[in-house]
C-alpha cells in the first residue's frame, strides 16, 4: 500500500496526536508500557534473520532489538509520518540506518514486498499498537500472513487489568482514551482463532495482574 492509499483520517489523527508528543514519548511511556523489553528478549531471532515491527513509532523498540540481535535485519512500519521522522533520526544517531529500513504504511493492509523488498519475515512484533489501530483484527491476520515457515508473531499490549483494583482500571482507561487507546478485550480470542486458521500455536501470558498481555503465535515449519 502506497502512502497515497493510506486511510487519511487515521493517518492524520496519529500525526496530530504525536506531532508534539513524539518528542517526549519515550521518556513518558517507559512508566506504563510494561512488558516491551520482555517481548524483545523473547524474540530469539535466528542468525541472519528478518524482523518486522508493526507500529514502530519512535523506533525505541526496534533500536533495542537491533542491538540485541546484531546479525539480523530489521524493518519498521508506521502510519504516522511524524513518528517515522523521529524514528529515522534516532536510528541515524545510533548508527543503525544501514540495518533498519522504515516505511510508512497501514498495519492492517500492507505489501511487504513493495515496501521493503522482503515478502516473509522470521519474526513480526507489535508492541502497544493494536490498542490504537482501527480494525486491529486485520493487523493480526496480516502479521501472521507475513511470517516465514517456523516464524513467530509477538504481541504485547494492555490487558483488561482483571486482577487490579477497579479504581485503577477506571483511571487508566480514562487516561488512555485521551490518546485514542482502547485495550482490546477480545485480543486473546482473535489471536487464538487467527492462529488456528493458519495452523499456528499460541502462548499467552498475563503480566502484572492483567495490566499487560504478552502472546507469541508460532507458525509450523
Amino acid at each position: 500500500m502506497s502512502t497515497t492509499d493510506l486511510p487519511a483520517s487515521h493517518a492524520e489523527l496519529m500525526d496530530g496526536v504525536y506531532r508534539w508528543q513524539r518528542h517526549i514519548y519515550d521518556l513518558t511511556r517507559k512508566y506504563y508500557l510494561l512488558g516491551r523489553d520482555r517481548l524483545i528478549a523473547g524474540l530469539d531471532v535466528p542468525a541472519g534473520g528478518t524482523v518486522l515491527e508493526l507500529g514502530c513509532g519512535t523506533g525505541r523498540n526496534i533500536i533495542l532489538a537491533a542491538r540485541r540481535y546484531p546479525g539480523a535485519r530489521f524493518f519498521g512500519l508506521d502510519i504516522s509520518a511524524e513518528m517515522l521522522e523521529t524514528a529515522t533520526a534516532a536510528l541515524a544517531r545510533e548508527g543503525l540506518s544501514g540495518r533498519v529500513t522504515l516505511a510508512r504504511g497501514d498495519a492492517t493492509n500492507f505489501d511487504a514486498k513493495a515496501l521493503f523488498g522482503v515478502e516473509r519475515f522470521d519474526r513480526v512484533f507489535v508492541s502497544y499498537s493494536l490498542s490504537m489501530i482501527p480494525g486491529w483484527e486485520k493487523t493480526v491476520s496480516a502479521a501472521l500472513a507475513a511470517l516465514s515457515p517456523g516464524g513467530s508473531l509477538h504481541v504485547v499490549d494492555f490487558g483488561q487489568q482483571e486482577a487490579l483494583p477497579s479504581w485503577f482500571r477506571k483511571l487508566l482507561r480514562g487516561w488512555l482514551k485521551k490518546f485514542h487507546v482502547e485495550p482490546r478485550q477480545s485480543l486473546r480470542a482473535i489471536l487464538d482463532s487467527e492462529s488456528a486458521r493458519v495452523g499456528a500455536s499460541v502462548r499467552f501470558k498475563t503480566l502484572y495482574r492483567g495490566y499487560s498481555w504478552l502472546a507469541v503465535s508460532k507458525i509450523a515449519i
